[in-house]
């Protein structure tokens, strides 16, 4: 960062603690410790050149891996993002930058704990939950389906491509991680959603550079953000009155479960899922 830069991290970190100090009316202990988490944090971005107006969340798990490794515990590492998260909804609040890019971050595992798992009723549910008569309604059942029928990771649905499709064929084109590409069939029920959400698509006046996106958003004229599906998927679990603890690793979770438990062989379960170790 530029000195000026500098100057401008040193402020934020100011109006933080004023924030934490008035509004949050937080222990001086907790204070003093959002506010070392967050300077930990600088530190690591002044190193990569990034300002913390601009962090996005591959630049806070690579802050997290280097917090591995340099062998600091889980349970230590969690604690610290406390101060991180806090800080970077402040940023929201006080309308400094629009996305919090701290909703999707995973907190380091502490322990050995299974994620949670959805029924095929509960599946229904989330499914049933979506109000149609909105414009973003269709899209949803079709970004829902499709990843649950696929199992793709969030990343995965949002940079699916219309070229991508070969829904005749019964199977889409997936990029997943290191751009590695794998085959996937789609079931019929997810292409008979995707097929209606068309003619909403349709309707949209798609920006330049985003027009081969399959899940756009009619609102921003452009591909479906990771953090807009995610809240997506919350919404839909409280309002179908689902308790369990939904993030976006769930529906592929839930995917690779039920494959298993109907008898689909491993090796195959792995090869959909695009990696070499379920």
């Amino acid at each position: 960062m530029s000195h000026k830069d500098k100057i401008q991290a040193a402020r934020l970190l100011q109006k933080f603690k004023q924030y934490l100090l008035l509004e949050k009316a937080l222990s001086g202990n907790t204070i003093d410790s959002y506010v070392h988490d967050v300077e930990r944090l600088f530190a690591y971005l002044e190193q990569q050149q990034i300002h913390p107006i601009e962090v996005n969340l591959d630049d806070l798990e690579h802050f997290l891996a280097s917090l591995h490794d340099e062998q600091i515990q889980p349970r230590s590492q969690a604690r610290m993002l406390s101060g991180i998260r806090a800080f970077y909804r402040y940023l929201v609040l006080d309308g400094r930058i629009e996305a919090d890019p701290t909703l999707l971050l995973e907190s380091p595992k502490i322990g050995m704990k299974l994620p949670e798992v959805l029924s095929v009723e509960e599946i229904d549910m989330l499914i049933a939950a979506i109000d149609l008569s909105k414009r973003e309604g269709q899209r949803n059942r079709a970004i829902i389906e499709t990843m649950y029928s696929c199992g793709l990771r969030v990343s995965e649905a949002c940079n699916l491509k219309l070229s991508d499709l070969y829904l005749r064929e019964g199977f889409i084109k997936v990029e997943g991680k290191g751009s590695k590409q794998r085959l996937v069939p789609i079931s019929e029920r997810a292409i008979a959603e995707i097929m209606d959400y068309m003619t909403d698509r349709a309707e949209i006046d798609i920006k330049p550079g985003h027009e081969d996106y399959l899940f756009v958003s009619a609102h921003f004229k452009k591909k479906m953000s990771r953090i807009t599906l995610f809240h997506i998927i919350k919404e839909l679990a409280e309002q179908a009155g689902i308790k369990k603890t939904i993030s976006p690793h769930t529906l592929r979770h839930s995917f690779a479960t039920h494959l298993l438990e109907g008898g689909a062989n491993l090796r195959v379960i792995q090869s959909m899922l695009g990696h070499e170790d379920i």
